[in-house]
């Protein structure tokens, strides 16, 4: 007998304008002084003031941490604890896509647990419960704001460190897709083809189990339809709402089903190189779940359905193979590049990133294990 335990946070505010509700939630919580976690840009454009705007309406004290990185590092979370801990904050606001997510995510960990950022790499490594997180997210990808994982890059080894606790979770997740119109095109895509793939793989784990089958079978049906309008129409606010009801879905997937070896290989590229993870998943993700179809062909047949295809008399490599070429396609239509190359990367150590791969948190949730040559065959294939 198998028992799941399902992690989501305990309060999640979605929908247009829902950020001007936050004051309530955080008053009826106690909390007085928030560190708010972000980044640079977001710290200089009008959405920062969207969330200020109800923390001050609800007399919430703030300090301002803005110097997270695209791939945050564990100086970016040593230094928002300094500042945490200077100024007497009992709570993390964090605002934006993953990086301040995940920075949150740390600061909050060692807040409570005290100790190194490195001695919480892998799973359930911490005692205590984090340092309550209001995490308001700009992004529709990562779905960092509801989930147990949370990945820091350790600079020294150069190595993405996957961190997988049920003490991180966030108190409150906001989703209002109003804070995303702006968001560039290709930014869009990237974090889109993120969330896609954060689906996929939750579909194809064998830790699936038919909660987290529906939902993440209900976010591939939503990125599908809505990604391109989203991508072609920042503004399209209908796309981009149900961009976030996808998010929502795919995270609560993943974060209770686990990921696979896309996300296993993606977070090298980010840790070695410093490469965009979302784009990093999407140039991976047909040709991972290719292989996995080889082994678990039955698996694809949910993934064609929910993108659309009649299945009925249909084999499993046939649905296998709707779904892969359906992802390519899909990609290709946002504008996701199809080799490093176009990144400006020429020259990788391929030895460095199979080893690294094989030890990541999220290769066992694959349906097999790649062998240290067949991952280096597989990131040759975008080189």
């Amino acid at each position: 007998m198998t028992t799941h335990v399902f992690y989501v946070p305990s309060v999640n505010l979605m929908g247009r304008g829902c950020i001007h509700d936050i004051g309530p939630h955080i008053e009826e919580l106690g909390f007085k002084k928030a560190l708010l976690v972000t980044d640079k840009f977001l710290s200089s454009s009008p959405i920062l003031a969207k969330v200020t705007e109800p923390l001050k309406k609800a007399g919430i004290e703030y300090v301002l941490y803005d110097e997270v990185k695209p791939n945050p590092t564990c100086k970016n979370v040593e230094d928002g604890l300094k500042k945490l801990q200077e100024n007497d904050c009992d709570f993390i606001v964090s605002l934006g896509g993953g990086s301040p997510q995940d920075a949150a995510s740390g600061i909050s960990i060692l807040a409570t647990n005290g100790g190194d950022m490195r001695d919480y790499e892998g799973v359930g490594k911490s005692a205590k419960k984090g340092l309550p997180v209001v995490a308001v997210n700009t992004t529709a990808g990562t779905s960092a704001e509801i989930t147990i994982n949370y990945v820091i890059t350790d600079e020294k080894r150069e190595v993405k460190m996957v961190c997988i606790d049920p003490n991180s979770l966030a108190k409150i997740s906001v989703n209002d897709p109003e804070l995303m119109v702006d968001k560039p095109a290709a930014l869009t895509a990237a974090t889109g083809m993120d969330a896609l793939t954060h689906a996929i793989e939750s579909l194809v784990t064998p830790g699936a189990y038919p909660v987290t089958e529906a939902v993440a079978e209900s976010a591939v049906k939503l990125i599908f339809q809505y990604l391109p309008r989203a991508v072609k129409d920042g503004h399209d606010i209908e796309a981009r709402e149900q961009m976030v009801y996808a998010i929502f879905l795919g995270g609560m997937a993943f974060n209770n089903a686990g990921l696979g070896f896309v996300h296993a290989m993606a977070h090298q590229l980010g840790g070695v190189y410093d490469l965009p993870h979302g784009v990093c998943n999407a140039m991976l993700l047909p040709i991972v779940e290719r292989e996995n179809a080889k082994r678990v062909p039955e698996k694809f047949r949910r993934i064609a359905e929910a993108i659309g295809m009649h299945t009925e008399g249909k084999s499993d490599q046939e649905c296998a193979d709707f779904a892969i070429n359906a992802i390519r396609e899909l990609s290709v239509e946002v504008g996701i590049p199809e080799k490093l190359s176009e990144l400006g990367l020429t020259d990788v150590d391929l030895n460095k990133l199979a080893d690294n791969s094989l030890k990541d948190a999220c290769a066992p949730g694959n349906p097999y294990m790649p062998t240290k040559e067949e991952t280096i065959a597989m990131f040759e294939e975008i080189l």
